[in-house]
């Protein structure tokens, strides 16, 4: 089949690199004009089946809630007219109890710990590399009183497949020397063993070059994707900046902008766009730095050791299509940064960036077909976008195959 994937980030290259690994003809449309230029081109660096907890939650609806007036938080809300923001927060909040937590968080740790397993089989299978480390991640908290309730969603992770060790303070330093500085600002916290970190551009640019080389894969970048030409149940081609291509079916995974084609021909895709702050600096001394990823959960900063680079990320913010950003939104992750690794960096070489996740309500992605015969959906993978990536691509594959996916379909398989 001749088979266009809209968009060029890490979820739309690995499925394109799944779907030709088929001997499908495949071409990806893309308006970058290179991949992983939108969502992809930054984040945490983490490949996190330990952050699969869900983030619509009791307690989210609390923070949620505190955010509309309170712009302090890591979650920061921007009051303004937007019916599809309003819509989507209808949605949100009607997921924040406890079972439909319990049972959001179960498929996306499924799906991280069958993508993680995907990651490093295309890794080893294309011999392609992306300051890759296998560490671990470790999460912590710094009062007791915070270790106490927020262990509470990792044991759950725990009960359906993760391995973690609580640890203490000690047992902490001893798996990051490069937290020894604040050891006593920190009370304990989760260490995810088989989690771990990676550059999501580098993979996803490399795998795109992989996949156009070995796989015979057709980028077309600098390519706006304008509309769909729909004929009775099919999609016949896809209306570009370029022109029409037609084609036997159609992927969207176009990221944030998944929800706004989708709604023109009355998909039900409540993707929101969350943007979420990024600084990359090099380190200028990698004896002080982290040796694997982590997450201060008190402050809600992430971290990442990405060669010699390392890479802090903060922030949840629901202000629309908006990415720009200020030098002010920093402040915090590299107050942060220069507290867990004094001298480590100087944070005036960082590379600052600001993008969109495509959230949806419940924080599990959508996967499959989605009202006309011939158009898939492979997209809405929020804050743990990276680390699902190339399950969904692979468990999509799998689908346009007619094969029986390798993971439970449960919970994962759109419906309109």
């Amino acid at each position: 089949m001749k088979i266009l994937v809209l968009g060029a980030g890490v979820v739309g290259t690995a499925a394109a690199y799944y779907l030709a690994s088929d001997g499908h003809d495949v071409t990806v449309i893309e308006r970058h004009p290179a991949a992983a230029r939108g969502t992809s081109q930054s984040n945490a660096g983490l490949v996190s089946p330990g952050d699969a907890t869900a983030w619509a939650s009791p307690a989210a609806l609390k923070t949620f809630l505190r955010a509309l007036y309170n712009h302090d938080l890591g979650i920061k809300v921007r009051l303004r007219f937007d019916p599809y923001f309003l819509a989507w927060s209808l949605r949100f909040l009607r997921q924040c109890t406890q079972a439909r937590l319990r049972a959001n968080s179960q498929v996306k740790l499924r799906l991280a710990l069958y993508s993680r397993d995907c990651i490093n089989a295309i890794s080893a299978d294309t011999g392609i590399h992306y300051d890759e480390r296998k560490k671990g991640i470790l999460y912590f908290f710094r009062s007791q009183r915070s270790l106490d309730t927020g262990t509470d969603n990792y044991r759950y992770l725990a009960e359906h497949g993760l391995p973690i060790e609580i640890v203490g303070r000690d047992r902490l330093v001893e798996l990051e020397p490069g937290l020894a500085g604040v050891r006593e600002k920190i009370a304990g916290g989760v260490y995810s063993p088989i989690d771990q970190t990676g550059d999501s551009s580098q993979f996803t640019q490399n795998l795109a070059a992989h996949a156009a080389e070995k796989l015979g894969v057709k980028f077309l970048y600098g390519t706006t994707v304008e509309g769909l030409d729909i004929e009775g149940d099919r999609v016949r081609a896809v209306m570009t900046s370029a022109g029409p291509v037609a084609c036997d079916a159609v992927v969207i995974s176009m990221g944030p902008e998944s929800g706004l084609l989708g709604r023109r021909y009355g998909i039900d895709l409540p993707i929101y766009p969350v943007k979420g702050y990024t600084a990359t600096v090099p380190l200028d001394d990698e004896s002080k730095g982290p040796t694997m990823g982590g997450a201060d959960e008190d402050q809600l900063i992430a971290y990442s050791r990405l060669g010699n680079r390392l890479r802090l990320a903060s922030t949840a913010e629901f202000t629309g299509f908006d990415r720009t950003h200020r030098p002010g939104d920093f402040a915090a992750m590299f107050r942060t940064g220069n507290d867990l690794f004094p001298g480590a960096f100087d944070e005036k070489k960082a590379v600052l960036w600001a993008g969109l996740r495509p959230m949806m309500p419940n924080s599990v992605p959508v996967i499959g077909q989605a009202r006309y015969r011939n158009l898939y959906l492979d997209t809405g993978h929020g804050h743990v976008g990276w680390t699902m990536a190339c399950g969904s691509g692979k468990f999509l594959a799998d689908m346009v195959a007619g094969r029986k996916p390798e993971i439970d379909p449960q919970g994962l398989l759109y419906r309109n």
